[in-house]
């Protein structure tokens, strides 16, 4: 992919499902609240940390690319 990734988690969203942690455990990880949290806040793009975003049953994980902001995911609806 070559670009890198600011992650953020949204605990207002996050629900603690642990989705992320088990699709991504490099990259995520649930704190004692049960709210995750991404271990490294920016990041090489990795198919894994997009199956966890995508994987996250209340899509609180964003995407952005490094430098630019421009959302990678969740998609912008249209």
């Amino acid at each position: 992919m070559g670009d890198r990734w600011q992650v953020t988690v949204d605990r207002g969203v996050c629900i603690g499902s642990g989705m992320c942690a088990a699709t991504a455990p490099d990259h995520f990880r649930l704190d004692s609240a049960r709210q995750s949290h991404p271990v490294n806040p920016e990041t090489d793009a990795a198919e894994p940390v997009l199956a966890a975003a995508e994987g996250c049953p209340v899509e609180a994980i964003v995407l952005a690319l490094t430098g630019s902001g421009e959302v990678v995911f969740p998609p912008r609806e249209e």
